[in-house]
């Protein structure tokens, strides 16, 4: 069924592939029949990325003998956040009504990045009770994170992702040379949230982007191709053992989250990964005031962050004073990941370990805040 590297999800009977491959989409129409979830192909397309890489994917699909409808009336931007809300979930599920298919007869697929990818996944988990999804992601971010796993989501104005449900794609489609045509922020963006892999799990993973961030950065195939697949694994045994996020496995793909989704409330505009970079920082940094984690590995991370290029510092995110100490902690109370009134953090412990804590005095994370403000 083509060339591509196979990563199987184990999920019972909600298990998928994830294939990552540089075939420009040959493969994609053959995978999709061999799971026989449905004639119709309706595809949500990020305008950008249908623009460089369209007339492939309606080949593959056309080829593969599936109708296919396109929806392409969404945000240009891929980090504008606009489309994860209920505006964009109605629209989309109008859209549906109107093809005037059954549910068995249809599919949807993304080809887009993280925030149309979570919108599509979201509406795929309410029309008619759940209708099949497929993701095929077309930012570095999503391919390596927010396309697997099954997490949908919409926004609302108080938090991200406050509204949303579990509901497993059935089949991920990461194709390497999509990325070749990615602007370098959403490539840098996209680093971020893959460095993320590195602290958590792996040492010698995070030691690929100290060694090899020149050619990452000029977007060196198989160095492209390690990510995606090195991340995709990571994250597949994860969801494995923690599907639901009940049992503090998965938990640990939140590093740097907690404090940069707080980040991005207080601005939207500022970029899933550039508020990580920023995030995964901070937390080091309650981690070192915790006595969990050496100075000199909060300053090894630093130190790739700016070799990548993404922003270290909070002033870096906004070009105006609309931040607040007190409004970042606000945003913070709104996050899934504050429970029984209790923060929640994941805070690392060296590069390749971290730690679930909670109750993270106040007074710490204020600290913290002020210090990296320059």
């Amino acid at each position: 069924m083509g060339k591509g590297i196979r990563i199987p999800v184990h999920l019972g009977e909600r298990s998928y592939e994830i294939w990552v491959t540089q075939d420009r989409l040959r493969a994609l129409g053959g995978l999709l029949r061999r799971l026989r979830i449905g004639q119709t192909a309706v595809v949500v397309a990020n305008p950008d990325a249908f623009r460089n890489h369209g007339p492939h994917l309606l080949r593959a699909l056309r080829r593969a003998g599936f109708d296919t409808h396109l929806l392409r009336h969404f945000p240009t931007k891929e980090n504008s956040e606009k489309a994860k809300s209920w505006e964009y979930a109605r629209r989309l599920i109008r859209d549906l009504v109107h093809l005037k298919k059954s549910g068995s007869d249809l599919f949807l697929l993304c080809f887009a990045g993280g925030v149309l990818g979570d919108l599509t996944g979201f509406v795929a988990s309410i029309y008619k009770r759940g209708i099949p999804y497929v993701q095929v992601p077309t930012t570095l971010l999503a391919q390596v994170d927010s396309a697997i796993g099954g997490k949908t989501a919409i926004d609302l104005p108080e938090g991200k992702n406050l509204v949303g449900a579990f509901h497993q794609p059935r089949l991920v489609y990461s194709d390497i040379s999509i990325l070749q045509d990615l602007p370098l922020e959403s490539l840098r963006q996209g680093l971020s949230e893959a460095i993320k892999y590195g602290v958590i799990q792996s040492e010698r993973f995070f030691r690929l982007f100290e060694t090899s961030h020149r050619g990452i950065l000029k977007r060196d195939p198989m160095l492209l191709q390690k990510i995606v697949e090195t991340c995709s694994r990571m994250k597949a045994r994860i969801v494995e053992q923690d599907e639901y996020d009940r049992k503090k496995k998965r938990m640990i793909l939140n590093y740097g989250h907690t404090l940069g989704h707080a980040l991005e409330a207080v601005d939207i505009r500022i970029g899933h990964g550039n508020a990580i970079s920023v995030g995964m920082l901070l937390e080091a940094d309650i981690a070192e005031g915790l006595g969990l984690l050496p100075g000199e590995a909060a300053n090894r991370l630093e130190h790739l962050l700016k070799k990548i290029g993404l922003p270290t510092t909070v002033s870096q995110l906004y070009n105006h004073r609309r931040w607040t100490v007190a409004r970042i902690l606000e945003a913070e109370r709104y996050d899934k990941k504050f429970v029984h009134g209790r923060n929640r953090y994941v805070l690392p412990m060296r590069i390749g370990k971290v730690v679930v804590k909670e109750g993270i005095p106040y007074s710490l994370i204020r600290h913290v805040l002020k210090d990296r403000l320059t």
